[in-house]
């Protein structure tokens, strides 16, 4: 759980800093995402998802495996 919540106040930090500096060009992000077809979105949240799934997967199992093979 605390993972969650740490990788939760990470992306609130990403996004914030994002819309902080660069608030024109993210409203013109915003925009354009109107114009990809709602396969295409839910295709690419589908990838995204499974590659922080991965890569939440393998720091685990790193985590675990190092601390049993330690030199």
């Amino acid at each position: 759980m605390k993972e969650l919540i740490i990788a939760f106040g990470l992306f609130l930090f990403i996004e914030g800093v994002l819309y902080a500096l660069f608030p024109s060009k993210m409203k013109n992000m915003l925009k354009k995402l109107d114009a990809v077809a709602d396969k295409q979105l839910r295709a690419g949240g589908l990838v995204f998802a499974i590659i922080g799934f991965i890569i939440i997967w393998y720091s685990k199992i790193w985590k675990i495996f190092t601390k049993f093979y330690q030199y």
